[in-house]
């Protein structure tokens, strides 16, 4: 019922306005009015709107520049019908005057419409900034007039743009907004530019924040392709995005030529950086993907991700070495990624014979195994914690680089990759911070003097893929993680995005094999790759036939601190 209600209001529009343009345009050539004319005409005009384009089914109330759009192409479409018909019988221009005409009156009428009820419908009660003034921000504009809040301007750093208007709504510069607000604060800053980098997102909060109550943004381009409506897509701007480091060197051509059409083995593919790198590795072309990992649940949940490339799912332990190395008869991988280890801190501490076995004995698994069957690259994930380790995990992956950097390796090229905390992994900080703020909870932070380095899981396994693909064996390749980070500034600043003030930061001291500080290097004798966040620390030599003896008489050992000091002499135990 509805739809014909809007169907016959449609007709009467085209009746209407079509008598009142022939009457003016037969009134502005002198010429009598032609009855028979007009009325063939709003037949046509009826016809292309109903029949061809669903004319009649456009909103009134939200119309937008494809509105406007629409309804020309139908009227010029009926134009290109009726001309042919009347073509010697009236003039030319006669004709295309009155199409004008029409179609200025029609779109100017519903323009007033649609400015009228939106105006009249929602009282605007709120303030809105929209930061990008390309088409992201002139959509969010339109469906803003739609809301509870006034756009009261544009930002955008082209000067090209700055001073001009869109929809009567002035585009100025970062620099006249904090003038023109003198101390005042706006509900909304939108940042309304989804293809910019991280870095700029935390730019223009540090530079604006104090000037809104709220900063949102819009997702990425691929998140919102979706949805048609840009407003619903907003959300809060997070830690993440005010921490993440985009790294200017990232070389997709060299990872994609690393990666394609391989066969890639991955261990705790279901862990954070390793489901994290199935998820690089199917971007990057990878012809079939194993996913070996102990956990069901990862497994599985890593596996469902994984949809575009061939995929085995392998649920073993790499301490398993018989089940291992049949993996590898069957599969024949062509790239070795190894992720599987446990990293938790106190967790190691706890049970040190556990992390012993997994970590050096599933390493040294997987590169034995990988030599044997010579796999053409082996990538090592390492830690900073391998840096001067003062617990045991890091000691145990210092082992691991070790064994890596000295196995005889004959063709298959072995390199470790080095990188500091990641965002948002299972075992980080800022998820343990995130449930105690969402829980009310203060938040628990070691140490006020604690920093260490972060990079998003995205960044840091793109910046391994490609280590892993300019590497020649025998590297441990350092990321450049930047600044590192004091984790109670970090705790700070979630609590300000999360507006709970009355949270506060509670200290509960250093937990064992715990440190201030992290490491990345062990001293200043790496070199430089062809890329800047990419640097090779120095190889360390230890006889491979010595380093197979003394993990053998850790594992049989009965004080493995001890053992393990004596094969990383660095080590020097916090027990806080």
């Amino acid at each position: 019922m509805f739809n014909i209600d809007k169907r016959v209001l449609n007709f009467l529009v085209i009746i209407v306005f079509s008598f009142l343009t022939f009457w003016w345009t037969f009134f502005i050539y002198h010429q009598e009015f032609e009855l028979y004319i007009v009325l063939s005409v709003v037949a046509i005009r009826m016809i292309a709107s109903v029949a061809f384009f669903s004319d009649y089914s456009l909103s009134w109330s939200k119309v937008s520049q494809k509105t406007f759009l629409t309804k020309s192409v139908v009227y010029i479409a009926a134009f290109l019908l009726y001309l042919p018909i009347f073509y010697g019988k009236i003039r030319f221009s006669f004709m295309v005057s009155e199409l004008f005409i029409y179609l200025f009156s029609i779109n100017f009428t519903m323009y007033l419409y649609y400015y009228i009820i939106n105006r009249s419908k929602i009282e605007k009660t709120k303030s809105v900034v929209i930061y990008g003034a390309g088409r992201a921000g002139i959509k969010l504009e339109s469906e803003f007039a739609h809301s509870e809040y006034k756009v009261r301007c544009f930002i955008d750093d082209d000067k090209v743009l700055q001073n001009r208007s869109i929809d009567a709504i002035k585009v100025i510069s970062k620099e006249r907004l904090k003038r023109k607000i003198k101390g005042q604060k706006y509900d909304l800053l939108v940042i309304a530019m989804p293809s910019i980098s991280k870095n700029i997102t935390k730019n223009i909060y540090n530079e604006l924040n104090e000037y809104f109550h709220e900063i949102k943004i819009l997702p990425s381009i691929d998140e919102i392709l979706e949805s048609k409506d840009f407003s619903t897509q907003l959300k809060e701007i997070s830690v993440e995005d005010l921490l993440a480091r985009n790294p200017k060197d990232l070389d997709k051509k060299k990872i994609e030529s690393f990666i394609k059409d391989k066969t890639i083995l991955i261990t705790g593919a279901g862990g954070s950086i390793g489901s994290e790198i199935s998820r690089q590795c199917e971007k990057f072309g990878a012809k079939k993907l194993i996913l070996l990992d102990n956990s069901e649940y990862n497994l599985y949940r890593v596996a469902e991700e994984i949809t575009k490339v061939e995929k085995v799912c392998v649920m073993q332990s790499v301490i398993d070495r018989d089940a291992l190395e049949e993996t590898f008869k069957l599969h024949k991988p062509q790239i070795v990624i190894h992720a599987a280890a446990y990293k938790h801190v106190p967790l190691v501490e706890a049970n040190i014979d556990e992390a012993i076995i997994n970590n050096i004995i599933g390493t040294k698994n997987a590169v034995d195994i990988s030599i044997k069957h010579k796999v053409e690259k082996f990538v090592l994930i390492s830690t900073d914690k391998a840096v001067r380790p003062t617990n045991v995990m890091g000691t145990t992956k210092r082992i691991c680089e070790l064994y890596a950097q000295n196995s005889k390796r004959s063709s298959t090229d072995i390199v470790a990759v080095r990188f500091g905390n990641v965002l948002g992994s299972s075992g980080s900080v800022i998820p343990k911070f995130k449930s105690q703020i969402e829980n009310g909870q203060n938040i628990t932070v070691t140490h006020p003097d604690i920093t260490r380095y972060f990079m998003l899981i995205p960044e840091a396994c793109e910046l391994v893929l490609q280590a892993g693909a300019i590497g020649s064996g025998g590297e441990i390749f350092i990321l450049d993680m930047g600044e590192p980070i004091k984790i109670v500034d970090l705790a700070k600043k979630m609590i300000e995005l999360s507006g709970k003030k009355e949270i506060e930061i509670e200290f509960s001291g250093l937990r064992p094999g715990e440190k201030l500080f992290e490491e990345l290097l062990l001293d200043d004798t790496d070199c430089q790759t062809e890329y800047e966040s990419i640097t090779v620390a120095r190889p360390s030599v230890y006889d491979i036939e010595q380093l197979n003896k003394d993990i053998q008489e850790l594992l049989k050992s009965e004080n493995k601190l001890k053992k393990l000091k004596e094969i990383v002499p660095e080590f020097d135990h916090q027990l806080n």
